[in-house]
């Protein structure tokens, strides 16, 4: 198997798990709440990440080469986990997840074409910029 098939399996096995996430945070944001459904998860998240970590033989020495912006990764987490818990059980978990995967590319996009926060630089030509388009269009259509 190619490498390139490989990380798109991994890839796509992370798009599954967003999902069953998304709709998972949702269904438990109901029962106690948006902030409820962020501890749970990140509690859920932390104890797996523990584990996982000292098992396999995790390293932290190079922690001080991290850029500071990249620390607010976790905190990014309770904010996309907070909107989602928010999100799923008032838009549905499909509408939810056009939304957030069409605002996920467009950023993308945008970071990309400007290299920003460590992306590397892919210039915004006009075929990605239908594409971006097209996705604006197509994420309206499935919302409505």
């Amino acid at each position: 198997m190619s490498e390139a098939v490989s990380v798109g399996l991994v890839a796509a096995v992370g798009g599954v798990a967003i999902a069953l996430q998304s709709l998972f945070s949702g269904v438990i944001g109901e029962h106690v709440g948006i902030l409820g459904s962020v501890l749970i998860v990140h509690l859920g998240g932390l104890v797996l990440a523990g584990v996982l970590f000292f098992l396999r033989g995790g390293d932290l020495t190079g922690w001080q080469g991290i850029p500071w912006y990249a620390f607010l990764a976790g905190f990014i987490g309770v904010v996309i986990v907070g909107c989602v818990s928010h999100a799923v059980p008032r838009l549905g978990l499909g509408n939810t997840l056009v939304i957030t995967v069409a605002s996920q590319l467009i950023v993308g996009v945008l970071l990309d074409h400007f290299g920003l926060l460590g992306a590397a630089t892919r210039p915004l030509d006009p075929i990605r910029g239908a594409g971006i388009g097209l996705l604006i269009l197509g994420a309206w259509l499935a919302v409505r």
